[in-house]
């Protein structure tokens, strides 16, 4: 008997009144909040201006969701297309379903689209918000916690995820996956943070390294999970897309280094510095001030040549003079 374990909530829904609050649908709200908010200071850190994210986010955000249902509908088409399958439960996203695959492919469709509207480089927008976006999944996953979905093998261990006997699943206890991957990707955040930090990563790296580390987490997380998918030569079909996503985003850190060095200088046409180059341009514009006065003072000596010109002549000076 497991004396220890994680319970499931009874409900994944909270009638505020006339309202119902969905656990999914609020662990997304509260994930792309996170992500906006900690995008924006990187962003605003890199000498972009405030709000901008938001901007462009408005664009992605859509999209993203888009692209992550028609993801999990594609792969996962016998669940809603199947002989007594409704289809229209295809656009009910609120019960759960979305691949981060999609919703990050056409989610920088709509951050392009954003993101050229602005006269912005999408790869420095993306640096900017690759930490946030890993965290942005850290809340998510809580989301698959509602919904007693997306668990792991059946085990006994102290933090085992109890399911409830519904729909598609048996009552038990398992590893709860959405867990791991929630912290797998604070893990993943933390990452990218100090990479960029100490090693100034630019044009779409930290990006990335993002999901290169992402992909790292995703493929050994999916392998642990029980629930129905499509396999190819016996791996999981995320398995696969982890794995070759992860040798592209490898492929694209090395090429880019390489081709690109550095980090760009510039981030957002006519946007305030970042403060810490700011600083150093005003420090270099007093120095150069204090130099040009320097200059400009006259020395002890030109003074006291001036003052000997202006002096009276003595009285020898002015006898030759009339002489």
């Amino acid at each position: 008997m497991n004396l220890a374990y994680i319970p499931s909530p009874s409900t994944g829904v909270i009638d505020l009144g006339p309202i119902p609050l969905r656990g999914y649908a609020f662990c997304i709200i509260i994930g792309v909040f996170v992500a906006v908010w900690f995008g924006n200071k990187r962003w605003v850190a890199r000498g972009g201006r405030a709000g901008t994210v938001a901007d462009i986010a408005v664009w992605a955000v859509p999209f993203g969701l888009v692209g992550g249902r028609l993801y999990h509908v594609i792969t996962d088409y016998q669940l809603y297309f199947s002989d007594g399958e409704n289809w229209v439960d295809a656009f009910k996203i609120w019960q759960g379903g979305l691949g981060i695959w999609g919703a990050i492919a056409l989610g920088a469709v709509g951050a392009w689209i954003g993101c050229r509207r602005r006269g912005i480089p999408l790869p420095a927008w993306a640096d900017a918000l690759a930490p946030g976006i890993a965290l942005a999944q850290a809340c998510g996953r809580w989301g698959n916690w509602f919904n007693q979905e997306l668990y792991g093998r059946a085990t006994d261990v102290p933090w085992a995820l109890k399911i409830s006997e519904g729909p598609n699943r048996v009552a038990g206890t398992y590893h709860p996956t959405f867990l791991y991957e929630s912290l797998w990707c604070i893990g993943v955040a933390l990452l990218v943070i100090w990479a960029d930090r100490r090693f100034k990563l630019g044009h779409g790296r930290a990006f990335a390294l993002y999901v290169a580390a992402y992909c790292a987490g995703r493929a050994w997380i999916e392998y642990m999970r029980v629930d129905e998918a499509h396999h190819i030569l016996g791996l999981r079909l995320n398995v696969w897309t982890a794995l070759i996503v992860f040798v592209l985003a490898v492929v694209y850190i090395v090429i880019s280094a390489k081709v690109r060095p550095g980090r760009e200088e510039i981030v957002e046409p006519e946007a305030p510095e970042a403060p810490g180059k700011a600083d150093a341009d005003d420090a270099k514009s007093d120095e150069s001030t204090d130099t040009e006065s320097a200059d400009a003072a006259p020395t002890e000596s030109d003074a006291e040549s001036d003052a000997e010109a202006d002096a009276p002549k003595t009285n020898g000076e002015a006898e030759t003079a009339k002489g």
